[in-house]
């Protein structure tokens, strides 16, 4: 017991050493202008397919199992109010960071578990050219930046999906469902939802760099970073959405209706 809270707390530490050594390097040079593009492709680009099926599902599921119980209250009017409450507020947020954190989480600490067991980081760092800036700063700067774009993905096709769905089976006309589904939201709550997901952005790269920049060892190594990446970074999301959502809501109630 007591060796294990030793550990986490050496191995917590050891991830917040490896954060304020971020923000320390982060305005220093060298820039990386061709990585960090090269990265936000990767992040951004590349995991569009994954958002936009994520989306669609996330929409017409919402919307079917929405619909029976709504009725029951005969509340169905409501449906695409509570749609978009639902996924842009919470739900589109949280589960595109997640679906990223595992495809991304994974990949960084693979990528940069095999750099450093090969050396490659170690021959970077004698030649002194700053592999912590090409490797670690870019690729946490690109999750920052293509969080929140990825999630007004996900928002869009979300409620796209729910109002194909209700469309089908209620005939219901788009600018209808388009009035009621933004009658309930404000600016505030769009703004605040979405820009979350940057904090989400910056714990899965930090995470998945550490943990990939920490790798010791053979290659073996590598696959255990690659999937502590992917379980820590989605618990800290998960963490980290109920302290924001907290202050958020503290922030709001000085904020005029």
């Amino acid at each position: 017991m007591r060796s294990g809270l030793i550990h986490f707390l050496d191995r917590a530490g050891a991830l917040l050493l490896f954060a304020g050594e971020f923000f320390k390097r982060f305005w220093r040079r060298p820039f990386e202008g061709r990585e960090l593009l090269k990265q936000l492709d990767e992040v951004g680009v590349r995991s569009m397919l994954l958002v936009l099926v994520t989306g669609l599902s996330i929409g017409v599921v919402l919307s079917m199992q929405s619909r029976g119980t709504l009725a029951r209250f005969g509340a169905e009017a409501v449906l695409p109010s509570m749609l978009a409450l639902s996924v842009i507020k919470e739900i589109g947020p949280v589960i595109t960071s997640l679906v990223l954190a595992g495809r991304l989480g994974a990949g960084m600490a693979a990528e940069i578990g095999s750099m450093r067991v090969t050396e490659q980081i170690d021959a970077l760092e004698v030649a002194a050219l700053k592999p912590f800036h090409y490797l670690v700063i870019t690729r946490v700067v690109a999750c920052v930046i293509m969080f929140p774009l990825l999630t007004l993905c996900t928002d869009f096709v979300a409620l796209v999906g729910g109002y194909i769905e209700t469309a089908l089976a209620t005939g219901t006309d788009y600018r209808l469902f388009i009035d009621n589904a933004f009658s309930g939201l404000r600016m505030s709550d769009m703004i605040i939802s979405t820009a979350k997901t940057s904090v989400f952005g910056f714990l899965v790269g930090i995470v998945s760099c550490h943990l990939g920049y920490d790798v010791r060892g053979s290659t073996r190594e590598v696959g255990q970073a690659a999937m502590q990446a992917v379980v820590i970074s989605s618990l800290l999301i998960l963490i980290a959405d109920v302290i924001v959502v907290r202050l958020s809501l503290l922030f709001l109630e000085f904020l005029p209706v």
